[in-house]
């Protein structure tokens, strides 16, 4: 089913008043149009919010597929993964494409459990626009705050949906002051619900003034158009009204009719719409319940007509990896050939799949491309087009395009691929630090190997997924970003990998940093062993820095007191140093270490010898500089009834918890605090106990802390073998 929902009236985009990042005048007019009509977004949520039922009905409607898929019968496409069906939630990213109207969708359907977000962080790192669905019971949520947010740090336009309005406490209008008061946005309905809760049939545009009625037992019937009900006339008006006051602050022709209270044409309305989307000034929001097949039609109008196209973001940013000269890559399909791996896959049958957003140029099956952030040429055997775990096999993808690569081999996430002449690379995406770590083992010597196999293959797939050998255990540590993370992740080594292992209980990645600036750290290495010596000599500064820097390593050598080559081999020395600090044994981070002064051999001085010389000053400098622990700190929100508030609040407080507010939502109320991860495990039993069953939760990572002293002592008695 791929019918015009507006029918005749097909926006036809290309305009004086639409926003052009790129110069189209250097662009093909076939390039201009296929680009014009691409939209590449994707949806993003909360857990439970009904992204994945909303991401169905948009591949029914627009003709992917001719069954809907339901979540709590495992039958959805795009969570695929086994554990996906079994658990009802989504696990990985899903990218398809399909149709709507003229348009072309490369969609990526996102989990929300926070535990994935790096599936959220890398999708939004090469989307032009997404789709952020609200529950209207839910309202805001945690993970509302981080996709968020997460949108805002890429710069990524998005439209509001808020679903499930047929549920018992829906409340539209609760939802959309929420959006713009935790959110921090300029939400404009440009539509609003007729009928609530069970009497929700429709919903009200207010660009065109109609009322858009919706059939939901029969899903392919198409929305009856019809006029507004008596009974929301006049709040459609004054909304109307609000609407046109929003927009009309980002088109002048718009300002002029508001002024002179003339009423626009629903073109004009909508290209104004358009305009203050791109320019992150609006964030259309929309109404409806997916689940019932109610509102989805309209969202995907919407999409076509105020999400950008690869023609109307900003050109990407890259730099020349030989000078660091800024390099400017525009959407042209004739240029240069340059693409951002944004993501990692395992096939069963062709191996390896790296999914690729191409920023200009074209790239076929059988070109050899470089990697300019490892510096080597890689071969593509293949291009595929990707519909969730399906695979169509095509001969080229171009600018603007997302689209799966087999054949690479030395690929890791965030690397850049383009042409060995035309060298650039793109910013790398940054994701979060894991914050639970589990120890693992193969539970026969035989299966050892497999094992390693498998550590291997999953680091490459999920950036967020770390594993260390401990060498005061011997025992092999896996880190991830929760509980669930790392549950999964041994499901899949033991269904994919066919490795059984024996795992310890989940415990909290720490961190250790300085809290005071230490100067003048001085080490000499020097040794003489007959023949060649070996001599490096290093003076090292350490300073606090903000948090989540990491270690950020400058060098202020000056007037050739240390070689430029061996510059490198100190930082990997700091790097390999800060692996395990001090005081239990856990990563430094947090700390800019200077090395701005030392002395070198013209015969004995190696690479060895200074980054030795690096890693000792380096640890003399953490014992200095009063090392602490750090540990991570949730934020915690739970939807408790009232009656029960009080004994979830003094919990929380026996958990080190800060609760930071109580806000009434219906007839429950929601809490919201700090609480040290710590104590957090087996919070989910003690949530159900304290509550008979009626309260739920949801957290996720917020920020690091110092552990208090009385603590910190008893974990750093205890050291890494805990």
């Amino acid at each position: 089913m791929c019918s015009v929902f507006r029918n005749a009236q097909t926006h036809e985009r290309i305009n004086a008043s639409t926003p052009m990042t790129t110069d189209t005048q250097q662009l093909s007019t076939e390039a201009v149009d296929r680009l014009t009509y691409t939209r590449n977004f994707g949806v993003v949520a909360h857990i439970d919010a009904g992204k994945t039922t909303t991401s169905e009905r948009i591949l029914f409607y627009t003709g992917r597929i001719h069954k809907i898929g339901e979540i709590d019968e495992g039958t959805t496409t795009l969570d695929w993964m086994v554990q996906e069906r079994e658990r009802g939630i989504t696990i990985t990213s899903a990218a398809t494409t399909c149709f709507w109207r003229k348009y072309r969708f490369n969609l990526i359907d996102t989990p929300g459990h926070v535990d994935f977000t790096a599936e959220v962080e890398r999708s939004l790192k090469v989307l032009d626009g997404c789709v952020v669905v609200f529950c209207a019971v839910g309202g805001v949520e945690p993970q509302s705050e981080t996709v968020w947010r997460q949108a805002d740090k890429y710069g990524v336009p998005r439209l509001a949906f808020i679903n499930k309005l047929d549920r018992t406490g829906a409340d539209f209008y609760a939802v959309v002051r929420e959006i713009r008061e935790r959110l921090g946005a300029k939400a404009a309905p440009i539509q609003i619900p007729w009928g609530v809760e069970d009497t929700f049939v429709g919903v009200v545009d207010l660009v065109t003034m109609k009322s858009v009625r919706f059939d939901s037992a029969n899903p392919a019937a198409m929305p009856e158009i019809g006029e507004i009900p008596a009974e929301l006339k006049e709040k459609a008006a004054r909304l109307r009204h609000d609407l046109l006051e929003a927009v009309s602050e980002f088109d002048d022709t718009l300002m002029d009719k508001y002024i002179h209270d003339q009423q626009p044409g629903e073109e004009e309305l909508r290209e104004g719409l358009r305009v203050a989307t791109i320019k992150h000034g609006l964030v259309p929001v929309l109404c409806g319940a997916s689940f019932r097949n109610v509102g989805v039609q309209p969202l995907l109008d919407a999409i076509c007509d105020y999400l950008p196209s690869p023609l109307d973001v900003p050109v990407a940013a890259a730099h020349n990896p030989h000078t660091d000269e800024p390099v400017i890559c525009t959407p042209d399909e004739e240029g240069p050939f340059a693409a951002l791996a944004f993501k990692i896959a395992r096939d069963q049958f062709v191996g390896k799949l790296y999914f690729l957003r191409v920023y200009s140029g074209m790239l076929r099956a059988g070109d050899t491309v470089f990697n300019a952030t490892k510096r080597r040429r890689e071969r593509v055997s293949k291009l595929l087009r990707m519909h969730a775990n399906k695979q169509e096999i095509i001969e080229e993808i171009k600018a603007g395009d997302i689209a799966a690569a087999v054949g690479l081999k030395d690929i890791t996430t965030g690397d850049t691929l383009c042409q060995e002449d035309h060298p650039l690379i793109f910013e790398r995406i940054q994701f979060p630090e894991p914050v639970v770590s589990m120890f693992i083992e193969a539970k026969t010597k035989a299966e050892q190997d497999r094992l390693s196999n498998a550590l291997g293959l999953l680091q490459d797939e999920d950036p967020t997924f770390r594993v260390h050998y401990d060498q005061e255990t011997g025992q092999t540590l896996m880190e991830g970003m929760g509980e669930l993370h790392l549950e999964i992740l041994i499901d899949r080594m033991r269904r994919e990998f066919n490795v059984e292992v024996l795992s310890g209980k989940p415990q909290v990645a720490y961190k250790e940093t300085i809290t005071q600036p230490v100067e003048k750290l001085e080490y000499k290495h020097v040794k003489q062993s007959g023949g060649r010596g070996q001599y490096g000599h290093v003076v090292l500064k350490l300073e606090p820095a903000p948090p989540k820097s990491g270690i950020a390593f400058v060098s202020k050598i000056v007037g050739g007191k240390i070689p430029k080559e061996f510059i490198p081999a100190i930082e990997d020395g700091v790097m390999e140093a800060a692996k395990t600090g001090p005081l239990a044994g856990y990563p430094v981070v947090d700390v800019t270490v200077t090395v701005y002064d030392g002395s070198y051999h013209d015969v004995d001085s190696s690479e060895i010898a200074f980054k030795i010389a690096a890693i000792e000053a380096f640890k003399q400098g953490i014992l200095k500089g009063r090392p602490a622990l750090l540990e991570p700190i949730m934020l915690v929100d739970v939807i408790t009834p009232e009656s029960v508030m009080g004994e979830i609040i003094g919990d929380l407080g026996s958990r080190r918890g800060q609760v930071e507010s109580t806000v009434l939502r219906g007839s429950s109320r929601l809490i919201r605090a700090f609480v040290p991860l710590g104590e957090m495990f087996g919070y989910a039993t003690a949530i159900r106990s304290l509550s008979q069953g009626r309260a739920a939760y949801a957290m996720e990572p917020a920020r690091y802390e110092q552990v208090p002293r009385n603590i910190a002592e008893g974990l750093t008695g205890k050291g890494r073998s805990r």
